[in-house]
């Protein structure tokens, strides 16, 4: 699993742990993203159990894994925290961030950790890191029910979860959109099938674009950054979705 140091403040920088070559092909690809600060980190959707190790060891490349006071568990997906039992037995004193709706669900991964679990109300609510703080930002029906992203306003950075997805075919894996027509193939037909409402879609993207984003960070395929940003934006606005409802 490779590492890459997305962008760096004066008192925290973003990791991105991808492009995964030991997993099973079997296994969707899945990007990691890791907030370290000066005592304590946060780790983004830390994947499920068939990545555990490779996540495990790009981390403690890292920092020493006692540092992860936080996880967000952004829905309740397998290959977003189908990990947790095996995360909290090296980090038992980190708390769960996660939508209320998912927390009986997201237990049965590991229903004796659930007192570190913190259930997001669903207008999302501020965390802090040190003196910076970061935004749940609601995503509700983006695809999940009950879904947050998180936004980093110091260093510009928006964690997107499956918003801004793609499926990348092997060999064609770059860790940031280097050509945005040519990627719009790897995420139409995920968007048009696993984002159903497209009233959910308007009511995020008008809360997202008063946001001022320099890296906008999926949990499947490249970043976008700089002017993509924007293009990824337009190009969701104007997607019809919802393509299994007959």
């Amino acid at each position: 699993m490779k590492i890459h140091k997305l962008v760096e403040g004066p008192e925290h920088c973003w990791y991105v742990l991808a492009r995964d070559n030991e997993r099973t092909q079997s296994v969707i690809d899945t990007n990691e993203y890791l907030i370290l600060g000066q005592d304590e980190a946060i780790l983004c959707d830390p994947g499920g159990t068939e990545i555990f190790p490779q996540v495990v060891s790009a981390v403690a490349r890292v920092t020493s894994l006692d540092k992860i006071k936080h996880f967000l568990c952004s829905h309740q997906d397998p290959d977003i925290f189908s990990s947790l039992p095996l995360w909290m037995g090296l980090c038992p004193q980190a708390t769960i961030h996660l939508p209320w709706v998912w927390k009986t669900f997201v237990a049965h991964y590991g229903h004796e950790y659930v007192d570190r679990f913190h259930c997001l109300p669903d207008e999302g609510e501020r965390l802090m890191l040190g003196h910076r703080e970061f935004l749940f930002v609601p995503a509700h029906y983006l695809h999940s029910s009950g879904n947050f992203h998180l936004y980093d306003p110091q260093l510009k950075v928006y964690f997107s979860g499956d918003v801004g997805a793609a499926l990348l075919p092997d060999g064609e894996q770059p860790l940031f959109v280097e050509d945005f027509d040519a990627h719009v193939q790897y995420m139409d037909g995920f968007h048009r099938r696993w984002m159903p409402s497209e009233r959910a879609r308007d009511a995020w993207l008008a809360r997202v674009r008063k946001l001022d984003i320099d890296y906008f960070c999926p949990q499947h395929g490249s970043i976008f950054k700089g002017a993509d940003v924007k293009r990824f934006l337009d190009w969701f606005a104007s997607l019809p979705l919802g393509s299994a409802i007959l």
